[in-house]
């Protein structure tokens, strides 16, 4: 995968991105001070890292046809990266905070997917060539 094909959903400039950057630039500890994880941060990390596992086709077994499917495996691949920062990170979230992380990488995901022909786009890109 190019790095020109995650910016055309999520520019550099973008808080997924700028999330993303900021943490493999400082690892998962947020903030050591604050025992707890940046909700916010954390889903824009997992929503950007939804896009990305999606565009390079990394465990794409069944495509999806339509926006439904594809929402849904990006919204899975979200929950791997929720799952794997929680799991590698020293801090712990605040109560309810896991859904809240979860709710607002959907959002992320939503809103990139009501984005003029984001949801063509993906759907041809690993469509079955049948």
């Amino acid at each position: 995968m190019d790095v020109k094909d995650i910016h055309k959903f999520l520019a550099p400039h973008s808080a997924e991105a700028r999330a993303h950057t900021h943490a493999q630039e400082n690892g998962l500890d947020w903030g050591t001070a604050d025992p707890t994880i940046d909700e916010t941060l954390l889903a824009h990390c997992a929503s950007y890292r939804s896009f990305e596992r999606y565009l390079s086709g990394e465990h794409l077994f069944i495509l999806p046809r339509e926006r439904r499917e594809l929402e849904s495996i990006l919204r899975r691949y979200s929950t791997d990266a929720i799952h794997n920062a929680i799991a590698k990170s020293r801090c712990a979230l605040q109560p309810g905070g896991y859904s809240r992380v979860c709710q607002l990488a959907a959002d992320s995901i939503q809103a990139v997917l009501n984005t003029a022909d984001n949801v063509a786009y993906l759907l041809a890109l690993h469509a079955s060539k049948d």
